[in-house]
């Protein structure tokens, strides 16, 4: 299975991004509104700069406190991002996704965000992919 096959499925596909210069309590307000664990840090809408998680933010309030709020998300965003393309396997996202525990990857086409998966989609997608060929193998052996 693609990757595009997971974009093509999720309802709203739209990435939500955040400006560099945008203030962590501010990208924690958009996170809790939106409820999403990350938001992609982009000053033009289209093309990645970092990525920002809840889990960044925690990790900067425990190391910190909370003067962190203040500072905008570029003090914090990861800026070597792992993407992927619409035609990569699910099984190699997922892979990266481990080997790197991370669970959010956006999505590029020529350099521009097409959308994000994250590890919850893919693990979907793969046990939507193993059903599917539980159910052939059945089919075949039961000769149907």
């Amino acid at each position: 299975m693609l990757v595009q096959a997971i974009l093509k499925s999720k309802s709203g596909s739209e990435v939500v991004t955040v400006k560099t210069s945008t203030l962590v309590s501010e990208a924690a307000q958009v996170l809790a509104e939106k409820r999403i664990g990350t938001v992609v840090v982009s000053d033009d809408g289209e093309t990645p700069d970092g990525i920002l998680s809840e889990r960044d933010i925690v990790r900067e309030l425990a190391a910190s406190g909370s003067g962190c709020l203040t500072q905008p998300v570029n003090a914090y965003m990861t800026s070597n991002l792992v993407t992927c393309s619409r035609e990569a396997s699910v099984q190699d996202v997922l892979e990266q996704m481990t080997e790197g525990r991370f669970r959010h990857m956006p999505v590029l086409e020529d350099g521009k965000l097409v959308g994000i998966v994250t590890l919850g989609d893919a693990v979907k997608a793969q046990l939507a992919e193993v059903a599917m060929e539980k159910d052939a193998l059945q089919g075949m052996i039961m000769g149907h």
